[in-house]
This record gives C-alpha cells, structure tokens and sequence, in this order.
C-alpha cells in the first residue's frame, strides 16, 4: 500500500475472499540486459477497453480453468510475443483489487536468463518499456502529485520512468515487490 493513491476506494475490499470481480493474472518478468536485471511494463493504446494509455504489467483476464501464472503467461505471449517456456514462475505477490474496473490482479513473477524479444500487440500494446530494477530502486525514482480524479483531489505517489509515471495497481505491485527485495538483501 507504499504507493496507493489517497483516498483509494476499495482498499478494504483488496484481500476479500468473497470480492465479486474479474480475475486476472499479470506478469512481473525479470530478465538480464546489459549486464543489469530489468523488467518489462507496457504502455496501454487508447482501443483497450479499461486503463487506456496507462503503464501497466502484461496481463489479462483468467479464463475458465486458469490459474494466474497461467493467464499472466498467455497475456505476455498475446501481447508481447514472448515465449513463455524458458520462464521460471518464481512465485505470487499479493492480490490487488481496483475499483475502476472491477479487476483484482493477481501478479505473478517470473525470470528468463535471456532478454526476450518483445513484439508489441499494436491492438493492445502502444510503447514497450524496458526498467531496470536499479532505476525502480532509486529513491529519487519516486514522486508524488495531487491530481484531480473523478472529482476528488488525490494525491498519487508515482515512480519516474522516462517521461512517464508510474502510478495506481502497477505502482502498487512493484512496490511490494521492490520491499521483498529490499528485505532479502538486509
């Protein structure tokens, strides 16, 4: 919840095991290139149907017998190309409900030993972005704005990536991620 917007509706709803929602699996993918552990996001077109035009992890809804690392697998490959048989399912993070579109994510990671070659769904898939854990973990990656949403000030904590921020679910997840990795290393 480190980089939640406030308010944030629904925060109370995230760890419902009875939350009515569309399920999804999203894929936070690591994997070397020049000499750093990067990851992949994307940036959404404007046809998609929820989130357009926001930064997000490859993934999508879980289809009838799916389990997450099943869907966040078949979404890398649906929107990126990438082969998902030399990734190594690492484990789960937390589930995160989103109010806007009813969707609660379910990120899994994964690692590959080699950079993939990403080809972008141009339906799905305006701007790949390609971050290197050192960046994310920089604390001056980090920033904060008040922003006008649905009519409300919130204020929206964000992580700097080229000229574009970081912010809500994605943000979110990563910044649970980044402090498991930062506790590892302690």
């Amino acid at each position: 919840m480190g980089m939640a917007p406030v308010p944030r509706p629904g925060t109370d709803r995230i760890l419902d095991p009875t939350l009515n929602c569309r399920r999804a699996g999203v894929l936070v993918l690591f994997y070397p290139r020049d000499g750093e552990l990067c990851l992949v996001l994307t940036r959404r077109t404007d046809a998609v149907d929820t989130h357009r035009g926001q930064i997000s992890l490859p993934g999508g809804s879980m289809d009838p017998g799916e389990d997450a690392a099943a869907a966040a697998l078949r979404e890398a490959w649906e929107e990126l190309a990438v082969e998902t048989g030399p990734l190594d399912v690492l484990g789960e993070l937390s589930p995160l409900y989103i109010p806007p579109s009813g969707f609660c994510i379910f990120p899994v990671v994964a690692y590959t030993a080699e950079r993939p070659s990403f080809v972008p769904n141009p339906g799905e898939v305006a701007e790949v972005l390609e971050i290197s854990l050192a960046h994310l973990l920089d604390p001056d990656t980090r920033g904060e704005e008040i922003w006008p949403i649905r009519g409300v000030d919130v204020r929206v904590p964000f992580y700097r990536v080229g000229h574009h921020k970081v912010w809500g679910a994605t943000a979110m997840v990563l910044c649970e991620l980044l402090e498991l990795i930062q506790e590892a290393n302690r």
